[in-house]
């Protein structure tokens, strides 16, 4: 049980989302948007979390579009992992999907609400951040389109009261060759140690983490040393992990050291698997 009151709004526009934010704020009621309501109410609960003023988004019709066009997919934020590991149009983003949580929670938690929440691990940003896709924002100074990696890549960087309300993707980066792995401690369903998420283009190997340190993240310098033909795959593995943007993390889950192992394993099958 949520132990104290909140103002519940569900707008049926980005503007008109925007606007009730703004009045919130403007309020001091510490507004914030809703879709899944996963990690509201589980943080809710545990009182490590508070707001006078949810806004739910699931109203707009922007954010449930869930569409395959001649030349891109637009996917709306208020749509359920459950229904993109199903969707089959994005493979990448379905198997990312398939394995966040168990199948119940995953009928609630939404794209965008994975993507912008305050959990660490993210993992459903991690092909968007490899297929280079856009981000469809609404805010107090109207919309725009921005690409993922500007404002998701590591910690999100939205500003205030600002919304997602959908990801645009190209059509022809999807069809890429892709891999992806998960290691987690115990079982299956459980937050990972290690998550990579990697696919082959034109230029080479593109690759993004979760789990590993405590952002996820694609680093073009990472990338850079996984596709240095030059040196062995393990020389490789070894300039790409000294190159690593965030402290490896360490935690109840894993000590720094087992993770940066389990990661070597984990770009190893990426780099062999993808003809790396």
């Amino acid at each position: 049980m949520i132990s104290y009151d909140f103002e519940y709004c569900k707008p049926s526009s980005a503007e008109e989302a925007v606007r009730l934010f703004q009045q919130a704020d403007s309020s001091g009621l510490n507004p914030l948007y809703y879709s899944g309501g996963t990690e509201f109410i589980s943080m809710a609960r545990l009182d490590r979390l508070r707001t006078g003023a949810v806004i739910d988004i699931k109203g707009i019709a922007d954010c449930r579009l869930l569409e395959a066009r001649q030349d891109q997919l637009v996917i709306g934020a208020a749509i359920p992992l459950t229904t993109i590991s199903e969707w089959g149009m994005f493979p990448l983003l379905g198997e990312s999907a398939r394995h966040v949580a168990d199948y119940t929670n995953r009928n609630k938690i939404t794209v965008g609400g994975n993507l912008c929440g305050k959990f660490i691990y993210r993992e459903a940003l991690l092909p968007f951040l490899l297929a280079d896709s856009r981000a469809v924002l609404a805010g107090p100074e109207g919309r725009r389109t921005i690409p993922v990696m500007q404002v998701f890549n590591g910690e999100p960087r939205l500003a205030k009261g600002e919304l997602l309300l959908q990801l645009l993707t190209d059509r022809s980066t999807v069809r890429l060759p892709f891999f992806t792995v998960r290691k987690t401690k115990l079982e299956v369903i459980d937050y990972p140690i290690v998550r990579v998420a990697a696919l082959r283009a034109p230029e080479g190997i593109r690759a993004a983490f979760s789990g590993v340190s405590s952002i996820p993240f694609r680093s073009i310098r990472v990338e850079e040393a996984l596709n240095d033909t030059s040196v062995s795959m393990e020389h490789r593995i070894e300039n790409a992990i000294r190159l690593w943007p965030a402290p490896i993390l360490r935690d109840i889950l894993a000590s720094a050291e087992y993770r940066t192992f389990v990661l070597r394993n984990a770009l190893s099958e990426t780099l062999t698997a993808l003809g790396g």
